[in-house]
């Protein structure tokens, strides 16, 4: 590949057709090529923020194999650009490839923190933990500047709501005051996402995000205001990362984490053809190696969509995946736990302040 074309700061190299349109459209070589010699701009590479006005903010998550019951996301799309991400699919239902268009057009639900507080005031609602960051990354960089997130987070504190947190941004550390303030409660839990302590590899698999170190950095200081973290292993890459087990552990345990947790990478949809685009571009000497053994923790394919077994797999690389993270456990994490979050608070605080009567 011509170093010249590969998209920069981006971790898709393409965009890949959208499964709902008839039609498709491709950068084609020799039209990167002409714009080469002409010196001409093929791609302008910039993220476009579009409002959209959703009439519900909150999502009942049905899949029984998450770990969670309800989500919400602030944004669609996410400029951190993790080759990985599961949640590339979700573009195509807006209309958008699940590629660099899931990166570059990114939707703004400004009116997230109106429609979350009118949710919580429902009579027939009843406090379950909400996860911020079910589907993209709640502190992506867009969040500098529309601070939708903490506006949420501000509206959780109000009402004495339980909240989870799922991030891989140290932006996080802005709302540290509000944070520590649902901490004194039990009401807030934080999963930081660390895939690997290689910059080299971070900057590949995941361009836009925070490094490694602060990261890090993150946990500690969270872990020092008394907030609960659980460092995410995810996903594990078979030949990518998947030496790191250990080593990820001591680290998260070392900086204050009371938990860890992974997955093993699964390619649903188009970002198995965004992902083996991405491995032959950037790793061409091990491309056919990783892809193989993805498919051999998923009964040969890239794709896995079975409760139970999809975030686990199966087979001999599955299991020696899982059998280090149940070795980091034990030897990094014995007798720790992430605490279960409060839901006792909400109901006094439904109308915005503590019942008298």
């Amino acid at each position: 590949m011509n170093p010249k074309s590969v998209i920069k700061g981006r971790g898709a190299q393409l965009n890949v057709h959208n499964r709902f349109f008839e039609l498709s459209h491709e950068m084609r070589d020799d039209f990167l090529e002409y714009c080469q010699k002409e010196g001409e701009t093929a791609d302008n590479n910039k993220t476009l923020y579009l409002e959209t006005f959703p009439k519900t903010i909150l999502n009942k998550v049905e899949s029984p194999d998450v770990g969670m019951m309800y989500s919400m996301n602030a944004y669609q799309g996410c400029e951190h650009g993790c080759i990985y991400c599961y949640a590339r699919n979700t573009h195509e239902y807006w209309g958008y490839s699940a590629g660099l268009d899931f990166e570059r057009r990114i939707l703004v639900k400004k009116d997230a923190p109106k429609l979350l507080e009118a949710h919580l005031k429902k009579k027939s609602w009843k406090a379950h933990p909400i996860v911020m960051s079910g589907n993209t990354d709640c502190y992506q960089p867009t969040e500098k500047q529309f601070e939708i997130t903490r506006k949420c987070l501000e509206v959780f504190l109000k009402y004495r709501h339980p909240v989870g947190i799922i991030t891989k941004n140290a932006l996080i550390l802005r709302d540290l005051d509000l944070l520590q303030a649902l901490a004194k409660d039990n009401l807030i839990g934080v999963n930081v996402s660390i895939t690997s302590l290689s910059e080299d590899t971070r900057r590949i698999l995941e361009p836009r995000t925070a490094t490694i170190k602060r990261r890090l950095e993150t946990v500690k200081t969270l872990s020092e205001h008394g907030i609960p973290v659980n460092v995410m292993l995810a996903p594990i890459i078979p030949s990518i990362n998947s030496h790191e087990i250990l080593p990820l552990a001591k680290a998260a345990a070392d900086h204050g984490a009371v938990s860890i947790a992974h997955t093993i990478v699964r390619l649903n949809g188009a970002i198995g053809e965004i992902f083996t685009d991405w491995i032959k571009k950037t790793m061409p000497d091990r491309a056919d190696k990783v892809l193989h053994q993805i498919e051999s923790c998923h009964g040969g394919s890239l794709n896995d969509s079975r409760y139970g077994a999809r975030m686990r797999g199966e087979g001999k690389i599955a299991e020696q995946i899982n059998n280090l993270m149940a070795l980091a456990r034990q030897k990094y994490f014995k007798d720790k736990a992430f605490p279960k979050l409060n839901t006792a608070l909400h109901e006094q605080f439904k109308q915005g302040q503590l019942k008298l009567f």
